[in-house]
């Protein structure tokens, strides 16, 4: 009996200093041996006993164990416009930003119309679509409005009008002239593409006179413009093309940017010009073949040169 309320004293003794925070200054806790323990609760009839209910009775004081660092800062909103917030910069912002938001839902809705079997006119919308987002860019430098915000917002956008609408918008055009499922295979290869492609493009460093692979715009432009003007093709050549215009988006093919192709030489442009005025279609489709066909022939000019 006088052991037992020994050992019910000292594990009062620890419930305690367990509530109370801390020990008296000089008190030094002896905590009873398990082999002692054991033995008092075998005493005592419980024959289930497990060396963790010691432990869990017996727990470090808090005050002698380690405190996390608890962070009670506010959290802070970044601002969507870095710089001066005056109204005019407010202003050139929104309109940059409803331009992106114009083309977002411009391919929405060729999505919607591509659906109702309308796929020239969807296609109309795409191009739209690309119009608006080569506005938003250009305003966003032009005004001094450029931003984080503003970036990933014309990646979403793009996502949604280049990614998604531009494959529905083919697929819905390819009805009835190529195999449904081989169509499907190509579309969802042009959105997974466009996907790979606008994420690395977000995290790879940026080349002024190059594009590592055919953008998304130039490759919605290019699908929108083949079902718009309906080239003569078969379906299986189309579905073909379709993939290989995916696969390029991701390949690592330099090719040259819009303001690179801009100042090449008049006599260069004289050729397309004169062509679509004879028939638009195969010069079109001569411009396209000779802008994926300049990605592999720059990528061995550039190894040779090195």
């Amino acid at each position: 009996m006088r052991r037992s309320s020994t050992f019910a004293r000292q594990v009062l003794l620890v419930r305690v200093g367990r509530r109370d925070g801390d020990l008296m200054p000089g008190t030094d806790l002896v905590l009873p041996e398990p082999r002692y323990v054991d033995r008092q609760l075998r005493r005592r009839g419980r024959a289930r006993y497990e060396r963790a209910e010691v432990e869990a009775v017996m727990p470090v004081s808090p005050a002698l164990a380690p405190s996390l660092p608890v962070d009670d800062s506010p959290a802070m909103s970044i601002p969507l416009l870095p710089g001066e917030r005056t109204a005019s910069r407010r202003m050139k912002f929104a309109l940059v930003q409803a331009c992106t938001l114009a083309s977002l839902m411009l391919g929405i809705n060729a999505i919607f119309v591509a659906m109702n079997g309308q796929a020239r006119i969807a296609a109309l919308f795409l191009i739209a679509c690309v119009i608006f987002d080569g506005l938003d860019g250009a305003l966003a430098r032009k005004l001094g409005v450029a931003s984080p915000f503003g970036a990933q917002m014309d990646s979403l956008a793009d996502m949604c009008s280049f990614g998604l609408a531009a494959p529905v918008v083919v697929y819905a055009s390819l009805a009835g002239s190529a195999p449904p499922a081989a169509a499907a295979v190509a579309c969802a290869l042009v959105a997974s593409c466009a996907a790979i492609r606008l994420a690395r493009f977000n995290v790879s460093p940026k080349d002024g006179r190059f594009f590592c692979g055919v953008p998304t715009t130039m490759s919605a432009a290019v699908l929108a413009l083949t079902v718009a003007i309906g080239l003569p093709v078969p379906g299986a050549v189309l579905v073909a093309g379709v993939a290989l215009l995916a696969f390029a988006m991701v390949s690592s093919f330099p090719y040259a940017k819009l303001a690179r192709l801009v100042k090449l030489p008049p006599w260069l442009w004289l050729a397309p010009v004169v062509g679509a005025l004879v028939d638009i279609r195969l010069t079109f489709a001569l411009v396209v073949v000779g802008y994926l066909v300049s990605g592999p022939l720059l990528w061995l000019h550039q190894r040779r040169t090195v």
